[in-house]
């Protein structure tokens, strides 16, 4: 006999009402709302992570009695809050939830539902960062010729300065977040160490200044920002090169040597190819020597007193560091000089026949015109210093490299430097707007110097002399280090770098 459909379908559905109109079923009814209600209500009000520094999807992970189960939760790219400070439970603990067991709803079970976002350290460092730029950009909005920030020791103002605001505001946040990690790897003299009296004063005081002061020194590698490679070529030069060879081999197997080292015990530097570590030379062979590691010479952060764009200096990547000679290592007694009033030569220069540009300079006006005195070698009883006081403006000539010193003797002097060079980057020219304070001069126009500079009138002079004075704290090398001096300068201009890049960690998260 045929079954009948319809009383089938009747008894099927009488006992669906029966079941759902049963008193466990409201008994359960009670139990499973509130909980539905509860973990709406904890997910709905739980932080937004998104953060800027990430790709606009985030990974989350949710575990279910020991399962894990992935999900993405799109982000807004610029919408973001400060990211967790660890990779913890996102919503400050455990919230209960519930898991259905199957179809029938036979049990209802209650567990831990735990939610994290895997931010790594690095992440979190590259979080902070992308904050800074957004700040920075802000600022630079600001047109003032004077920062709007507070600043008890200095205020930044005035034509020196390309944004007296983007500055101040880059300053600051440097001083807040930017953290370095030193090597200990390697043993003095050619490491941790370095000249602080001769031309090369620059870069002794400044792996010195690193070894001794906390000001941005980290020892936990992983807070860092940046990561100081601290040899010194001039130790090299003077501990492995061998006079008159015509080759440097040994200095740089040293420097290859140093970076398998120091990126086979840690992972930084093949995490970034290189890219977030920086060394520092004022030695002319600091850019070759560099050559020696091919990531160093194109990835790293290079900061040489021979910035010169023609040997592959980068102004994106590579900072350039002022070219100081301390004879005694202080600078007592060298800053500091006369009224523009009491500067009777217009032009000066005293120097050795170091290069093609000084040749030019002494064939054109060694003896040639008192306005433009020109020496290789002065007179027994004229003193260099008393030459440069006297002068209103300083003739700073490259030689065999681009840098010279005399452009920071010349603004210790309060002479107003004039820059002959080619494909020379100035010091901290990404903030300090040299055509303000300087004169630059083609290496062609050497012939035209007089005419160059009688061209100035007397009210642009005093105005550029006045600047030359207040741009005059940012070249400073302090015994005791002060805000805005060479060394936070030049601290700053490794910081704008590595404001520059994202580094990612590739390591899948376990």
């Amino acid at each position: 006999m045929r079954p009948n459909n319809n009383n089938n379908k009747l008894q099927y559905n009488s006992r669906s009402f029966s079941f759902w109109s049963s008193s466990s079923f409201f008994v359960l009814l009670l139990v499973i709302l509130p909980l539905i209600v509860i973990s709406v209500f904890v997910f709905a009000l739980g932080p937004n992570i998104a953060s800027p520094t990430l790709s606009p999807l985030l990974q989350w992970q949710v575990r279910f009695w020991g399962y894990s189960f992935s999900s993405l939760a799109s982000s807004s790219v610029l919408e973001s809050s400060t990211p967790p400070a660890s990779s913890s439970n996102i919503v400050n603990g455990s919230s209960s939830g519930f898991f259905v067991a199957n179809e029938s709803i036979q049990l209802v079970k209650f567990f831990r539902t735990e939610t994290v976002k895997k931010y790594n350290k690095l992440e979190r460092v590259e979080a902070s960062l992308v904050r800074a730029r957004s700040s920075i950009r802000e600022a630079a909005l600001v047109r003032n010729l004077t920062s709007v920030h507070q600043d008890p020791d200095y205020v930044p103002r005035g034509p020196i300065y390309r944004n007296a605001n983007a500055f101040h505001r880059s300053y600051l946040l440097m001083e807040k977040l930017f953290k370095i990690y030193v090597y200990e790897e390697g043993e003095p003299p050619m490491f941790h160490d370095g000249p602080c009296k001769s031309i090369y004063s620059t870069e002794g005081r400044f792996i010195h200044e690193m070894e001794r002061s906390n000001t941005y020194k980290t020892k936990d590698p992983e807070k860092a920002l940046v990561y100081f490679l601290p040899f010194s070529v001039v130790m090299m030069v003077e501990h492995l090169y061998v006079p008159g060879a015509h080759e440097i081999n040994a200095i740089g197997h040293s420097i290859v040597d140093y970076i398998s080292i120091i990126s086979h015990k840690y992972p930084f530097w093949n995490r970034s190819l290189g890219a977030d570590h920086f060394m520092l030379s004022c030695h002319d062979w600091g850019p070759r020597s560099s050559s020696s590691v091919p990531h160093l010479f194109r990835n790293s952060i290079r900061v040489l007193c021979n910035a010169n764009t023609s040997e592959g200096f980068n102004p994106v990547k590579d900072a350039s560091l002022p070219e100081i000679n301390l004879l005694t290592g202080e600078v007592t007694g060298l800053i500091g000089g006369p009224s523009p009033s009491r500067r009777s030569i217009l032009a000066f220069f005293a120097g050795r026949l170091h290069g093609h540009i000084r040749h030019l300079l002494l064939d054109n006006w060694k003896n040639k015109d008192q306005d433009v005195q020109v020496y290789d070698k002065l007179p027994n009883n004229v003193s260099y210093n008393s030459m440069l006081r006297k002068s209103k403006f300083c003739l700073c000539p490259s030689g065999y490299e681009v840098a010279s010193p005399r452009v920071v003797e010349a603004i210790y002097s309060e002479c107003v430097p004039v820059l002959i060079s080619d494909s020379y980057v100035p010091p901290f020219s990404d903030v300090l707007n040299w055509n303000a304070f300087s004169v630059q001069i083609d290496v062609k126009d050497i012939p035209k110097i007089k005419e160059v500079l009688t061209g100035i009138s007397q009210r642009q002079y005093l105005r550029m002399q006045r600047r030359v004075k207040q741009v005059q704290r940012h070249f400073v090398a302090n015994q005791s280090l002060k805000r805005f001096d060479v060394f936070h300068m030049t601290v700053h201009s490794v910081w704008l770098r590595r404001l520059n890049i994202h580094i990612r960690d590739f390591e899948r998260p376990s």
